[in-house]
């Protein structure tokens, strides 16, 4: 029994170390447009990863539906809470492990004619800019790669979320594994977690 447990780890572990490339070319304002495509197995496996627009077209009824809901469950929310979710990017450590784990992960990620550009805002100056205090290095990180066109903007004023990209990218997942329980071990991570956690009167 315990052989065949071994056996079937290291298979698990072989697997999880072939190469996993995705080729895509996607766009996203208010609706998804594009396509993904999913290689392993040295391109043996083809798989083209379904769209998240039929999700979406799906549950639009139900979205609008729940909008006042929604509406009025934020209109509730004291300013305290509010603020409560930037309790983690507040802290130094927090933006240092988060800003250490995307560089690990864009240094192993294999890159090839890549090309992003995002658009964030939440419609609040102030949130904008402490969420801003979190992706303004690693925009900055990204943007001086020579190995792809990187362009992250923040919009103090509007709530958006905008993407265009496209390119090929290829990655280890057992590499990826491996940088994710890093970060997800990190005390910093845990402190922030806690912080956001934390509800104040």
């Amino acid at each position: 029994m315990t052989t065949v447990l071994v056996i079937l780890l290291l298979l698990i572990f072989a697997l999880l170390a072939i190469p996993v490339a995705l080729t895509f070319q996607v766009s996203w304002q208010q609706d998804f447009q594009g396509e993904v495509i999913l290689l392993w197995l040295f391109d043996l496996v083809r798989v083209r990863l379904p769209s998240p627009q039929t999700n979406a077209s799906r549950t639009e009824d139900k979205k609008s539906a729940k909008k006042k809901k929604k509406k009025i469950g934020r209109s509730e929310r004291s300013p305290t809470k509010k603020q409560n979710v930037f309790a983690a990017v507040r802290q130094k450590a927090f933006r240092q492990r988060i800003f250490r784990f995307v560089r690990d992960i864009w240094q192993a990620i294999q890159k090839k004619d890549l090309s992003l550009r995002v658009r964030v805002g939440l419609g609040d100056p102030a949130d904008t800019g402490q969420l801003w205090a979190l992706l303004g290095p690693v925009a900055g990180l990204l943007s001086n790669s020579q190995q792809a066109s990187i362009t992250i903007e923040p919009n103090f004023f509007d709530s958006c979320f905008d993407i265009d990209s496209s390119g090929k990218l290829r990655i280890i997942p057992l590499q990826l594994l491996y940088l994710t329980f890093a970060l997800l071990l990190s005390p910093p991570v845990w402190r922030g977690i806690k912080q956001m956690r934390t509800v104040k009167n």
